[in-house]
């Protein structure tokens, strides 16, 4: 009997319950691993879904029809005029993306580094996942000179490349691919016969006066599928919803069907109390599009602030143009590990930090980087508050940085850094 195919459980999730568990035993921690939107939900959107609440009844497998119209009509303001029947919807984008893998099927390119769940979809998918780097600062993209090679490489080799995943704006770096990059993108795509998969979760958390994410699909609009949701904008990670725009023409509608097949084997329908409530969303009244605004203003100040803390000691960081993630290297500072603390990579490095500190981060090889590099992923959007009345206050007020619940953490990630940079290999500063 065939072993199932090898994975791990998220990195992602597995920082968090690892966390949550010293938290319970009354341990002084702080969460800089996960990518959870620590925001309240917006009080018209909770309306919507509690008045939902009777809608118990199975519904069209890609989402009902308002739903599909109201994902187009989103699409359609950010410049993709899309067909509502070209939409489809899934519980969470993270399913999406996973039944995407096994719409298109073979082998899956993935930029390294990525979001850590892209290769191992791909292996449970039963491809195996192609890796090529990013440009630096240009996060999410593979470049598209080593796709071309590693794609030609990997044919030559017998494997099967059918699609390259990127995102939009980029989650570990933070960073926005440029348009000349994705216009080359489109051009290897093409060249290769590749569908584009693009993963725009992030597109609405592009901080103010940076240039917006400009989608693959402008690029290459007959091979590209862009996916989105709820998670992060809105902060409702816990109510799964997303959402998939496939493309006009024969390759469209085939994968809609395709798609459409997984789906009904899987998860059925996306619940119908959700799926109204992101009707609202993806319609962005006034009150939606003040929330998504008041977000990624709380955002762009928090993780400026950590980054320049970062900065600060040494360690090396693109910077930050949307998101609440930031990635550095502590390269320029590995003499100084490796002497004080028997660092030599990023594992040992985030182990450092969640278990001296008890600061919880991810290790860059959790995104698919080789063990000795000293890249973590710094995630800052649950230093908003402990509870609702905390996060809501941090949404409206002038000067967040200044709240005492936020800069007491603020202090505490700076008093670790200065102790990781002055310390030898001695009890940590007081936590």
């Amino acid at each position: 009997m065939p072993e199932p195919v090898p994975v791990t459980k998220s990195a992602t999730l597995a920082a968090d319950e690892a966390l949550e568990r010293r938290r319970r035993a009354g341990e002084q921690v702080i969460s800089l691993a996960s990518g959870e939107i620590g925001l309240p939900v917006l009080p018209a959107l909770r309306a919507r879904l509690a008045g939902a609440a009777g809608r118990n009844a199975y519904g069209p497998v890609a989402g009902s029809p308002a739903l599909r119209a109201a994902a187009a009509g989103y699409w359609g303001r950010r410049g993709l005029p899309t067909d509502p029947e070209l939409v489809h919807c899934a519980p969470g984008s993270k399913p999406m993306l996973f039944a995407l893998m096994l719409a298109i099927g073979g082998d899956v390119v993935v930029p390294v580094p990525s979001w850590v769940s892209y290769a191992a979809q791909a292996r449970l998918a039963g491809g195996t996942p192609i890796e090529v780097r990013t440009r630096p600062g240009q996060g999410g993209v593979p470049d598209p000179v080593l796709l071309r090679a590693a794609v030609t490489a990997a044919r030559a080799a017998g494997r099967d490349p059918r699609c390259v995943i990127v995102t939009l704006p980029d989650n570990p770096t933070g960073t926005i691919a440029e348009p000349g990059t994705l216009a080359e993108l489109a051009a290897v795509a093409r060249e290769l016969d590749l569908v584009i998969v693009s993963d725009e979760i992030y597109c609405d958390l592009v901080f103010e006066g940076a240039d917006r994410a400009l989608s693959p699909a402008v690029f290459a609009p007959e091979r590209t599928v862009v996916t989105t949701g709820l998670t992060k904008n809105l902060a409702v990670g816990g109510w799964r919803m997303g959402v998939a725009r496939l493309p006009e023409g024969p390759l469209g509608r085939a994968l809609h069907q395709r798609l459409e097949a997984v789906a009904s084997q899987t998860w059925s329908t996306t619940a119908a109390p959700v799926q109204e409530a992101a009707v609202f969303a993806l319609d962005e009244p006034a009150e939606v599009v003040e929330y998504v605004a008041a977000a990624r203003r709380l955002h762009e100040t928090v993780v400026r602030a950590v980054a320049a803390m970062f900065t600060a000691i040494g360690a090396d960081l693109e910077p930050v143009r949307s998101t609440c993630y930031l990635y550095p290297s502590f390269e320029p500072l590995r003499a100084h590990l490796l002497a004080a603390h028997q660092v030599t990579g990023a594992d040992q490095l985030a182990a450092l930090f969640a278990q001296r500190y008890g600061v919880g981060l991810l290790p860059g090889t959790a995104f698919g980087e080789p063990a000795g590099t000293l890249r973590i992923r710094i995630a800052t959007s649950r230093l908003y508050g402990e509870h609702d009345a905390e996060r809501s206050a941090a949404m409206t007020a002038q000067a967040p940085l200044e709240l005492p619940w936020i800069k007491a953490s603020l202090d505490r990630v700076g008093d670790v850094l200065e102790d990781l940079v002055r310390s030898s290999d001695r009890s940590p500063a007081a936590a």
